[in-house]
């Protein structure tokens, strides 16, 4: 089973994970992005998330056949919220089930790098200030001075 959902809702992580549990699974590897408080010196109060939603669930359901195209695993979920997500919330959940960790681990960290790499989403930084500035992943490939 794979699941990609992009929500305004906050994230239930406890639903996300339990989604993904398969008896044939000795693993279940969880990636949790939150919001952390501060960047390069500066207080943060909350992130702001967009997304093109119909190329970022169709990036997002890519990412989960090239995990299956290298990991033997069984589902996998992606969660990513959008709209405001406050410090220590969830912007992003993802789950997967595979018969052994490594493989579960290995493929949890090539989603979250890859989604941050390809997927169309955006997220401003709010600060304590009051200013804000767009963020854009060192990942990107669509980033001028990408290589």
């Amino acid at each position: 089973m794979d699941h990609v959902e992009i929500t305004v809702d906050k994230l239930n992580v406890e639903r996300i994970q339990s989604s993904v549990a398969s008896p044939k699974c000795g693993a279940i590897s969880l990636f949790i992005g939150t919001t952390r408080d501060h960047f390069d010196g500066k207080e943060v109060v909350q992130l702001e998330y967009e997304a093109y939603r119909p190329m970022a669930e169709k990036k997002m359901k890519e990412i989960c056949q090239q995990i299956r195209d290298k990991w033997p695993v069984e589902n996998i979920s992606v969660v990513h919220r959008v709209g405001v997500v406050p410090v220590c919330e969830a912007s992003i959940v993802i789950a997967l089930s595979s018969p052994h960790r490594k493989e579960a681990m290995e493929a949890v960290q090539f989603a979250i790098d890859t989604l941050k790499a390809t997927v169309p989403i955006w997220k401003k930084e709010l600060y304590g200030d009051g200013t804000s500035s767009w963020k854009e992943n060192k990942e990107c490939c669509w980033k001028s001075d990408h290589t």
